[in-house]
C-alpha cells in the first residue's frame, strides 16, 4: 500500500511523504526513513521502486522531500525545481531539523501504524547519506544506518571558491539533467562553519555504535567510493560493513525517468533486508 501524506516540520513546512507497507502483516514491520541527496527528491529515478520492493519484504518505508530541496512542496508529488529560491537557502542543519520532525512524527503517530519504532533504520543518498549519518549519531532512537554513496565531507569546496562565493553572495551550479542554473546563498558555508561540529560527517561516524551498511559502486564519477571507504575506517568495524559494487556508478545505474531495474540495484536492495533482519550484528 502507498500512502501520501505532510509532515509539519518545526517551522512550519509541510513535507511531502510516502508511506509504502504491506498492510496483510500482522507483526509490527522494521520502520525505514529514506533520505533523498543533492538536486534529489523522494519520486527520482528509482526510489520509489527500491522502497516498494523493501515495502514487499515486509519492511515500512517512508521517503519525503526536504523541505528546501526546490519543488513545489505545496503540491502532491512534484518534480520540477520551480522553487530555486528555496533551493538557494537551504542548509544542511535544515535537512537534519526536516529529518528529525519525520521520526519525531512516526513516533507520535507509533499507534496509527503497523511499524515497530524500536527497530528504526536510516537510509540515504548521496548528501542525504552524510545527513542520515550525522541524525544517527545525535539520535538514540536509532537501530540501523545504511548509507548509499554517500559523501564523507559537506565542506568539499576550496577556499578559493568560498572567498569567491562570500563576495558574490551565491555560489551556482548546473543540474545537468535540468539545465537549470541552481543558486547555493552563502548561508550554507555559514551554516557549516557555525555548526562545525554537529555538522561534522567523521566526527559524527566515529561515535556511532549501532550497526552501518556503506554501499558504494566503483565507477562513482560523482562521490569517489573512497568517501565511503574512509567512513567505514572510521566506524565501529566490528558491527560495520562496507560493500563496493562493481561496474556501477552514483545510481547504481538507475536514470530519471525511471526506465527499469539494474543488476546492482536490485543488489541495493538485496543487501538491506539481509542487513536489516540479520540479527548477529
Amino acid at each position: 500500500m502507498l500512502k501520501n501524506l505532510k509532515i509539519k516540520n518545526k517551522s512550519g513546512e509541510r513535507l511531502n511523504a510516502d508511506f509504502r507497507f504491506n498492510d496483510n502483516v500482522a507483526d509490527k514491520m522494521p520502520l525505514l526513513i529514506f533520505c533523498h541527496g543533492f538536486k534529489g527528491f523522494k519520486d527520482w529515478g528509482g526510489f520509489p521502486y527500491l522502497l516498494h520492493e523493501l515495502s514487499f519484504n515486509n519492511i515500512f518505508t517512508v521517503s519525503f522531500n526536504f523541505s528546501f530541496n526546490g519543488l513545489d512542496n505545496s503540491l502532491p508529488n512534484p518534480v520540477d525545481f520551480t522553487r530555486l529560491d528555496l533551493f538557494a537557502q537551504n542548509t544542511f542543519s535544515r535537512e537534519l531539523d526536516d529529518l528529525g520532525s519525520v521520526i519525531d512524527y512516526l513516533f507520535e503517530n507509533k499507534d496509527a501504524y503497523n511499524y515497530d519504532v524500536n527497530n528504526l533504520i536510516l537510509v540515504g543518498h548521496s548528501r542525504g547519506g552524510g545527513i542520515a549519518i550525522l541524525k544517527t549519531a545525535e539520535d538514540k532512537r536509532i537501530k540501523k544506518l545504511i548509507t548509499l554513496a554517500t559523501v564523507s565531507e559537506f565542506n568539499r569546496y576550496t577556499d578559493e571558491r568560498k572567498k569567491r562565493w562570500k563576495k558574490d553572495g551565491y555560489l551556482e551550479v548546473l543540474n545537468t539533467r535540468t539545465k537549470q542554473k541552481m543558486r547555493m546563498n552563502y548561508s550554507l558555508i555559514e551554516d557549516l562553519e557555525n555548526n562545525y561540529s554537529r555538522l561534522s560527517i567523521p566526527e559524527a561516524i566515529s561515535k556511532i555504535k549501532i550497526p552501518v551498511l556503506f554501499i558504494h559502486g566503483k565507477e562513482d564519477l560523482a562521490v569517489d567510493y573512497s568517501d565511503s571507504e574512509s567512513l567505514y575506517n572510521l566506524s565501529n568495524r566490528d558491527v560495520s560493513q562496507f560493500k563496493l559494487y562493481e561496474n556501477t556508478g552514483h545510481t547504481f545505474g538507475v536514470v530519471h525517468p525511471f526506465a527499469g531495474t539494474t543488476e546492482a540495484l536490485e543488489n541495493v536492495i538485496s543487501d538491506i533486508v539481509n542487513f536489516i533482519f540479520r540479527n548477529d550484528i
